[in-house]
């Protein structure tokens, strides 16, 4: 499969799963656009990286996902850079973990707008672009969470299962226009996002981080083992095939066993 001339826009993509799925895409041959906070120094060392290692061309956009006109316009600097937005990954999230009654309404606030609403923005922006071409590939990172519910998560697990319904709506939208729709719904992958998250587990459950790691991320996960960042790669290259052509709308589970128990 060869992704040459068309062009990638992976949110929250300067770390973890993101860089993982831009870096596959890249090597693929897609023209990438990274997003996503860091220091300036350490975005510049992975867009140079993907460039040098892969011949294609990429940029960043500094678009906060929290704001509507600044995802629209990152689809936009896309278009006008490479001509195209063809393969569009939202995957730029955040968590935070608190009971109901003593969670943060600016938290609360700030989830849905960067782990669901951001998404809703990016698809609205690029599914006309992609009509007119009669061909698209809209990936979305759920999670886990889009299937199954955690204690202490009441906005990322409501953002989550919303993802997976924004997926399968638009999927229905698009059908015939060449466009495919689906989500990844991955267990607990080793990532930045939820090596964050220990400190504050352990303090809500008083535990070790030897705990936390082992009876409350990995007990989840039949296989005990974490999913690698590369895995979940592989599977959104593979959504971009031709022999995934027929896949849409679809909530694929990646999870070790999770979501089957």
């Amino acid at each position: 499969m060869s992704l040459s001339s068309k062009t990638a826009v992976v949110t929250g993509s300067t770390s973890g799963i993101g860089l993982a799925i831009a870096r596959a895409l890249a090597k693929e041959g897609a023209n990438v656009v990274l997003n996503g906070f860091g220091s300036a120094d350490a975005i510049e060392k992975e867009r140079a990286a993907i460039e040098r290692e892969f011949g294609v061309k990429a940029i960043h956009s500094a678009a906060d996902m929290s704001k509507p006109d600044e995802i629209a316009a990152m689809i936009k600097l896309a278009e006008t850079t490479f001509g195209s937005v063809d393969v569009l990954v939202n995957n730029a999230g955040i968590q935070f973990v608190a009971p109901v009654e003593d969670f943060p309404v600016e938290k609360w606030d700030q989830i849905i707008a960067i782990n669901l609403s951001s998404a809703f923005h990016a698809i609205r922006a690029a599914v006309p672009g992609m009509k007119t071409r009669g061909w698209g590939r809209i990936i979305n990172t759920a999670s886990a969470h889009s299937l199954v519910a955690s204690p202490f998560k009441s906005a990322y697990v409501a953002a989550k299962h919303g993802i997976a319904g924004l997926t399968k709506t638009v999927a229905l939208e698009v059908a015939t226009k060449g466009i495919t729709v689906n989500c990844i719904s991955p267990g607990y992958v080793w990532t930045p996002l939820v090596e964050k998250q220990i400190p504050d587990t352990m303090k809500a459950r008083g535990l070790t981080k030897e705990q936390v790691i082992n009876d409350v991320l990995l007990e989840a996960q039949p296989t005990k083992q974490f999913v690698t960042v590369d895995q979940v790669a592989a599977l959104a290259v593979f959504l971009c095939s031709d022999a995934a052509s027929q896949m849409t709308g679809a909530n694929l589970s990646m999870d070790g066993g999770w979501t089957a128990e």
